[in-house]
């Protein structure tokens, strides 16, 4: 009853083409992640095909409108920073009943316009389900709405089935080579093709939210001084930089693209080259923290500072020792989850600390 309606706002809103999937029976379709809207770009394609969504668990703790999605797509809940098996067996019961399932294998969407690894599981789960794979590429999708940004901005999307690998075919696949399959045919690097495609995207504050993704000044090497505003990115120390509508900055230096500049900040933050906090490697003045329990539930834990030494991660009064953290995922771009033991937590910042630099620096501990 929706599909007519909302396809016609969708294409309209992002100048979207997009190529129809037609297969009887069900799939398990992986398209890549490239921004929240992606879900409903991804259904352009699916007209004739009901396919029920895997989503990040925050999404069944949003009160009414949790009930509101649950009743309308009944998404299948998937907890980040955490090993995924409960979600692993849901797809496969539904696969196994003859329903599609569709799975971000990237497990978030992308920061810099470029692909992410997919989950190990996820050549396991495909092997197993006894249903046709089948991946699907988003083309133009991270500059209509990039992962920090604040709005959207109207270019040029095209979404289309990659290709179609039968139960058959999987079967004589090992999972490492289904996975690699995965990545060759879903991955897509925004700033290859916009050299391509050479595409404007227009929309208002383009540059505005860009500090959620760049935490380090490539001038002054601190961390947490950069600003926006309008189609501007800035720093006390005199960095300026424009955002134009095609993606890139003006000038193209000391960075051309997001992605040279997400380059830069995480060998540095690996080489320890930037202005530390004291002790810590780098702080924020207060973060809520609290801990997820059964049910969707959450418990708060209290409020206070982040700070993350060489060893441990420091927050709101309590200590974990990198070591002990078996998992860390942020979620959207103010929210980090965490996995210590058998225990669950969230961190969340409404004061707009980038909580990005804390997960690569844990990443050298995993």
């Amino acid at each position: 009853m929706l599909y007519g309606p909302v396809s016609r706002w969708i294409c309209r809103k992002f100048n979207m083409t997009h190529e129809d999937l037609h297969i009887d029976g069900p799939v398990l379709l992986v398209p890549n992640h490239v921004n929240a809207w992606d879900p409903l770009l991804v259904a352009m394609s699916l007209k004739d095909k009901q396919v029920y969504y895997v989503a990040s668990e925050h999404l069944f703790r949003l009160g009414l409108i949790s009930r509101l999605l649950e009743w309308l797509v009944a998404p299948i809940p998937r907890r980040k920073a955490s090993a995924g098996t409960d979600t692993v067996k849901a797809c496969l019961r539904h696969l196994r009943a003859g329903h599609s399932i569709c799975l971000f294998a990237e497990g978030e969407q992308c920061w810099d316009g470029r692909s992410n690894p997919v989950f190990a599981a996820t050549g396991k789960l495909a092997k197993s389900s006894g249903a046709a794979l089948v991946t699907y590429r988003l083309e133009g999708a991270y500059l209509s709405k990039p992962r920090w940004a604040r709005s959207v901005r109207r270019g040029r999307v095209h979404g289309h089935p990659v290709n179609i690998y039968p139960p058959e075919q999987l079967k004589a696949m090992s999972p490492a080579d289904i996975n690699a399959a995965i990545e060759r045919d879903c991955f897509e690097d925004a700033w290859t093709r916009q050299r391509e495609w050479r595409q404007p995207y227009r929309g208002r504050t383009l540059a505005e939210g860009l500090e959620r993704a760049m935490y380090l000044c490539p001038r002054c090497r601190r961390i947490g001084t950069l600003k926006t505003e309008d189609d501007r990115v800035f720093c006390d120390c005199g960095l300026s930089l424009r955002y134009e509508e095609t993606g890139f900055f003006s000038p193209a230096e000391p960075f051309g693209t997001v992605a040279d500049w997400e380059d830069w900040q995480k060998q540095a933050l690996h080489e320890r080259s930037f202005e530390k906090a004291g002790d810590a490697l780098f702080a924020d003045p207060e973060v809520l923290l609290t801990e997820i329990v059964s049910g969707h539930g959450e418990k708060e834990l209290g409020r206070g500072p982040l700070a993350l030494y060489e060893d441990r991660l420091c927050c709101a009064g309590r200590e974990f020792p990198l070591a002990e953290i078996r998992d860390m995922a942020p979620v959207q771009t103010y929210l980090l989850l965490l996995s210590v033991g058998e225990r669950y937590y969230q961190i969340r910042s409404d004061k707009g600390a980038n909580l990005r630099k804390y997960l690569e620096i844990w990443k050298e501990h995993g």
